[in-house]
């Protein structure tokens, strides 16, 4: 694990960096073995070629629609929703190409004709109403679908999905990536979801070697515009210094999340950086261990100092976080009030706590040693457990925690932080690490999401903040950005602060 400063000492910082080029020299080595090989060539002069990607986590779920990996689908252009969201979160066709509200609680959408599955059977509104229904039954559930009571039937050639209450933003959620649209024969009568050959993107899934790497071809029976490179060969790469040493090995042409600490290290060119709507966050335990105590809580949030955070070990690579939403939903800055009536920080006297995160994101076991000081100043004697994500996730979800750092992407799924504050926050939350029931905050969460899109809904999501920010189950430390690595041979890779889109239809080797 590379050290960071947190000093500013020039000198440190420099012997840092040296080490860190060894690091990368000697992990360049490695790593031909590590990457998938296609049945295409990485490139040719027509710019036919395949893609070759790094990622970062490898699938923790066989790559089910109904999981976070749904993401790793639609980065790949395989998988498609009923719905986009174009740059303001504002719902546009997919495979549906048209849809209206016929009730307070039921939408009518109209299914894409011409529209053929990787395995040669067709879109119609039968197959996206099976896809939907699997979904409300999945276990657990997509967390686009937490709290929501939602139904889908096949009527006349239309979808009409009905929810149990007036939901304003059903377009919005139709868009996750966790409701993709897949052939019926995906679904297995054993509940799992087999996404090989049955998407209907530009490019066709052909094999996922565990968690190590997958294979995209091409699929000319494409209903849009065709893709342009010949396939995608992907792996998966959890160490970060590995997929930096990939752009500067040529082993890769793009990889996801660069470390900050190795984006220094490539060329500028093949660096691009965007704010984007994810906060590190640290999450208190508020049901078992020492942050049960408001005021030991109220300790802790005052012993953070992000903004040594972001310049020790982000190099400035990020923005101090004013709320749990950041500058790329430059509203919730413009809005937000003054935070008031802030619980009292207590006497740690050395309570012990354990504070954990995960090592998929590099800079994550750097911001805990960092924390780890400044919590045991405050008083907290401090013990750090780090694990890969894949190996920590249910402990956290379980509560086994004191305090646990968390890099959340707050607007991941419907392009409307609600469904974040909900998963995470509310009593019923998939997806709780803090395990917080306050019914103040479900009652804000609740106003926010009945409001329509607009500005009355931004204002009650900027109070539905300030009452998790209150109770200090969260403390938001910083908003990342996302740090892509592009060879200087790829044309047209999508920078997408939701982390949606990564390689599309138009993307090629020169």
């Amino acid at each position: 694990m590379i050290r960071l400063s947190t000093t500013g000492d020039d000198s440190v910082h420099h012997r840092k960096t040296m080490s860190a080029v060894a690091v990368v020299a000697a992990s360049a080595l490695l790593l031909t073995g590590c990457f998938a090989s296609g049945s295409g060539q990485s490139t040719d002069s027509s710019g036919d070629g395949r893609i070759k990607l790094a990622m970062l986590q490898p699938p923790r779920s066989g790559l089910s629609p109904f999981s976070d990996d749904a993401f790793k689908l639609s980065r790949w252009s395989t998988a498609e929703t009923l719905v986009n969201l174009d740059e303001d979160g504002d719902a546009r066709p997919a495979l549906a190409t048209e849809w209206k509200r016929v009730s307070g609680t039921t939408w009518e959408l109209t299914i894409r004709q011409g529209v053929t599955f990787h395995d040669g059977s067709a879109l119609t509104a039968e197959a996206a109403v099976n896809t939907l229904t699997r979904a409300t039954k999945a276990s657990p559930k997509p967390r686009i679908l937490d709290g929501v009571e939602l139904t889908a039937k096949a009527e006349g050639g239309k979808v009409l999905v009905t929810t149990g209450q007036p939901d304003p933003l059903v377009p919005q959620r139709l868009s996750s990536p966790q409701l993709a649209i897949l052939a019926p024969s995906a679904y297995g009568a054993d509940g799992k979801v087999n996404p090989v050959g049955t998407g209907s993107g530009p490019y066709k899934l052909v094999n996922v070697n565990g968690t190590t790497t997958a294979t995209l071809d091409r699929y000319d029976g494409y209903w849009g515009e065709k893709a342009k490179a010949a396939g995608i060969d992907a792996s998966f790469v959890p160490d970060g210094t590995a997929r930096a040493a990939a752009i500067r090995s040529g082993q890769a042409h793009i990889v996801e999340a660069v470390p900050v600490s190795q984006a220094a290290l490539l060329d500028k060119e093949t660096v691009t950086e965007v704010p984007m709507p994810r906060t590190n966050t640290l999450y208190l335990n508020t049901k078992s261990g020492p942050f049960t105590d408001p005021g030991l809580r109220a300790a802790a949030r005052a012993a953070i100092n992000a903004e040594e955070i972001v310049k020790g070990v982000y190099e400035g690579r990020a923005d101090v976080a004013k709320g749990l939403l950041g500058p790329a939903l430059p509203w919730a800055a413009a809005g937000r009030k003054e935070l008031t009536d802030r619980t009292v920080a207590a006497d740690p006297k050395g309570a012990a706590i354990t504070l954990a995160t995960f090592s998929d994101r590099a800079e994550l076991p750097e911001v805990a040693s960092v924390l780890q000081q400044q919590l045991e100043r405050a008083g907290f004697k401090v013990q750090q457990v780090v694990r890969e994500y894949a190996h920590i996730e249910q402990d956290a979800l379980a509560g086994k925690f004191d305090a646990f750092i968390l890099s959340r992407a707050t607007v991941l799924d419907s392009g409307d932080p609600v469904a974040y504050m909900k998963s995470d926050f509310t009593c019923d939350g998939s997806f709780n690490i803090a395990q917080l029931c306050d019914q103040n905050v479900d009652k804000a969460v609740d106003k926010a999401t009945a409001i329509e899109a607009g500005d009355q809904r931004r204002a009650a999501i900027l109070e539905a903040e300030a009452a998790v920010l209150r109770t200090d189950a969260a403390i938001p430390m910083l908003h990342e950005r996302v740090i892509q690595g592009d060879a200087t041979s790829v044309v047209d890779s999508a920078r997408d602060p939701r982390e949606r889109l990564l390689i599309t239809a138009a993307t090629r080797l020169k």
